[in-house]
């Protein structure tokens, strides 16, 4: 039998850049959400979106190796799915109207 070489040998450990960016999109969505708690709902909502597309343009550039925590499904249905779920979180951010008293 030949051995495997250890380059060819298939990584068992997270991937330290994938961890450090979804700790990073994780940090931006807490704050975000601090913010929607705190009353100030729009801008809570802008970073969660903006949380959102920063993961989905992470997932399209780092290999999946690397990808850590972002990496779910495959490459094109994360980028869709956390880009779509962005723009539509833009989207109502924009379009629902003040209603202050």
């Amino acid at each position: 039998m030949a051995e495997v070489s250890p380059l060819e040998e298939e990584r068992r450990y997270p991937s330290t850049i994938g961890g450090a960016f979804y700790l990073a999109i994780l940090a931006l969505a807490a704050v975000g959400i601090g913010f929607v708690w705190s009353g100030d709902w729009r801008l809570g909502v802008r970073l969660l979106a903006s949380g959102l597309c920063a993961a989905s343009a992470l997932r399209l550039v780092l290999p999946s190796r690397d990808a850590g925590m972002l990496a779910v499904r495959h490459r094109l249905t994360d980028c869709l799915i956390l880009a779509g779920m962005g723009a539509a979180l833009f989207f109502l951010v924009q379009t629902i109207p003040d209603q202050t008293p």
